[in-house]
């Protein structure tokens, strides 16, 4: 990576001599060096995008250059899916169409690429803002910026459309539900009496995601350890229909988690009920899947699922859940919540208690310790109680003590 005069990193292939000029070149496919200068760093930079585009569509026999001038949104995302992002997991790559297929293609979808400017972006995500949460904006800023990031620089348009685009203000995380003291005790006693109570008690105890939970295997827990071990997860695919086992959501949530008494007592209670529960024959499926921590393709066995549908004999699908868990809390007088809030539940419970804040990231499987404060602490009512608590008990031995010495 070349540096400019002043020292500033340059793009790689990029360098600027000391009369000032700057110096693009690469090594084509077929082994021949390409070199060309310009007086500015930016005109270098698409000069190197475009040359490297054409040079590689030269050797591979892809499309011309001329032949993306009038392409769509909707054409530029299909081709930039299927080259540019085909290796990526499964998840990721819903996730970007789920997104792209909600938000972008209705507006824009049609349009030519070219034709887009920063107004048309900055509607969409200013009609986001009124429903949806923060996260969920991230992700469709991430890949539309990424799939008009790689048209810029294949020379198929000249300005990125996000780049005068001012994402509307963050919504205050205290949105982010979770259940006071209070409520969880109102919620773990309703939801005993439900067929799904263990799996919802099992988060409080432990924070799995609900993935991770839907996917737990008898052969992961380590009852003399007293662990569980977080290797995968499972999700049923609604669009196509089918089961769908895969890694955990990143490299960072390969975890074990050590289990609390309640969470122990569940797991032998489901052991046990393993004997003579019902089983359908779908359970004798066994689903493939890559496992990124040793790079090898494994299996999960349906049969060794730890929560099955005592109704059906079958995996218990994401949207049971979330069907049993706003049936709880009608019951309860709570207001309805999502799975997320269970997770969201036994974070804080865990601050409050004394658990350290990089204890937590490991066991709630965090790359980023920002992303356990920011987004899963929250300071409630009863700790705020308590803090002061402490602070006024300290204060008033201190206070005896300086008497004493008086």
């Amino acid at each position: 990576m070349g540096k400019n005069l002043s020292g500033k990193n340059l793009e790689k292939g990029i360098t600027q001599r000391k009369d000032g000029i700057y110096s693009a070149r690469f090594i084509s496919l077929s082994g021949k060096r390409r070199e060309k200068h310009f007086k500015d760093y930016q005109d270098a930079r698409k000069w190197l995008a475009k040359a490297r585009f054409e040079d590689e569509e030269e050797c591979t026999g892809a499309p011309g250059i001329e032949q993306f001038r009038d392409i769509t949104v909707d054409e530029w995302f299909e081709y930039w899916m299927s080259t540019f992002k085909s290796k990526l997991s499964p998840n990721t790559l819903r996730n970007y169409r789920d997104r792209y297929t909600r938000d972008v293609k209705p507006r824009i979808g049609r349009m030519k690429i070219r034709d887009v400017r920063p107004m048309h972006m900055q509607q969409i995500f200013n009609t986001m803002y009124q429903t949806y949460a923060n996260g969920t904006m991230y992700q469709t800023y991430i890949c539309v910026g990424s799939m008009f990031k790689s048209a810029q620089r294949n020379g198929v348009i000249r300005d990125h459309p996000l780049d005068a685009v001012e994402m509307p203000p963050s919504k205050d995380k205290s949105e982010i539900h979770y259940l006071t003291l209070d409520e969880q005790r109102i919620f773990e006693e309703e939801a005993g009496f439900t067929d799904k109570g263990h799996a919802f008690n099992l988060i409080l105890q432990t924070g799995l995601r609900t993935g991770e939970l839907v996917g737990l295997t008898f052969d992961c827990i380590d009852f003399d350890k007293r662990t569980i071990t977080v290797e995968k997860q499972l999700e049923y695919r609604y669009s196509e229909g089918y089961w769908r086992a895969g890694p955990p959501k990143t490299r960072h949530s390969y975890r074990t988690v050590p289990l609390t008494g309640a969470a122990y007592d569940i797991l032998k209670a489901e052991d046990e009920r393993r004997a003579y529960r019902k089983e359908s024959l779908l359970l004798n499926e066994e689903l493939p899947y890559y496992d990124k921590k040793s790079c090898t393709m494994k299996v999960l066995k349906m049969k060794d699922l730890v929560f099955v549908s005592k109704r059906t004999g079958e995996p218990v699908k994401n949207s049971s859940y979330d069907t049993a868990l706003y049936k709880v809390c009608d019951r309860a007088g709570l207001k309805p919540f999502c799975m997320r809030a269970l997770r969201h539940t036994f974070a804080t419970r865990c601050i409050e208690r004394g658990v350290q804040p990089k204890v937590l990231q490991k066991i709630l499987g965090h790359a980023n310790l920002s992303t356990t404060m920011d987004r899963y602490v929250h300071v409630t009512e009863e700790s705020l109680a308590k803090g002061m608590e402490l602070f006024e008990s300290d204060e008033s031995e201190r206070h005896k003590s300086e008497c004493k010495l008086l």
